[in-house]
């Protein structure tokens, strides 16, 4: 399928119902209110294709965007190529699911996110906490700089009050990321996470609620699945 036939078919698939639901949700236009269950549904017929991925980001379409994160190697991207992605992302869904996830799987997870984390750009800076939450999902303990991850969880604890809406939610979830991916950092996660407290994001007109990072974790502990990682970021 060619770009143009891929936007055509997403259009067909489309529900302005779903296009609301979203908008609440902080989408930018141009989007048609597809949902993410036909976006997988077109992941498995395109199978990865960088080139066609490349060109399908470059429409600026939410949906488009978010299937080229989908068929894209993201072992192949250059760094330039995610910082231009990082750039283009215009709201949470493709800053901090595709673009974040993407990064997390590259060879620049580590570099970029420490980067974008201190961003005077709030979606940037979204999408550089959201990557190294995705990216300690993924990579075994053993290959973590825990001194690191440490040393974030700090800055977390002090910077998260002053910080910017969105940034303080991934903030949050990467605090519960560590604690519930990184089983030599449970203790300081959880310390963290009791010294954050309630954390408060304006989320809307939406439904969604801010996770408590303590409770969470302890939920996950509970149920035995502390430190089982994901087989990749995207989703």
């Amino acid at each position: 399928m060619t770009v143009s036939e891929i936007l055509t078919d997403l259009k067909a698939h489309s529900s302005q119902a779903y296009k609301n639901v979203i908008a609440k949700h902080g989408a930018v236009e141009p989007y048609f209110g597809v949902k993410i269950e036909y976006l997988k549904v077109l992941k498995k017929k395109l199978k990865v294709n960088q080139a066609l991925a490349m060109e399908l980001y470059d429409t600026g379409v939410s949906e488009a965007m978010y299937l080229a994160g989908l068929i894209v190697d993201p072992q192949k991207f250059t760094k330039a190529q995610l910082q231009k992605w990082a750039k283009a992302a215009a709201w949470s869904m493709i800053s901090e699911y595709i673009v974040a996830a993407c990064a997390a799987e590259s060879k620049f997870a580590r570099e970029l996110a420490k980067a974008w984390i201190d961003s005077p750009k709030e979606l940037l800076a979204t999408t550089g906490w959201a990557t190294l939450t995705h990216f300690i999902s993924i990579t075994p303990d053993e290959e973590l700089d825990l001194d690191e991850l440490r040393g974030l969880l700090a800055k977390v604890v002090q910077e998260l009050p002053a910080e910017r809406n969105r940034v303080r939610y991934c903030m949050n979830n990467y605090v519960i990321g560590v604690g519930c991916f990184v089983v030599p950092l449970l203790k300081e996660a959880k310390a963290a996470a009791k010294a954050l407290g309630k954390v408060n994001v304006d989320m809307g007109d939406t439904s969604c609620k801010v996770p408590d990072a303590l409770a969470y974790i302890e939920k996950v502990e509970a149920l035995g699945r502390l430190g089982k990682k994901k087989k990749e970021a995207r989703c």
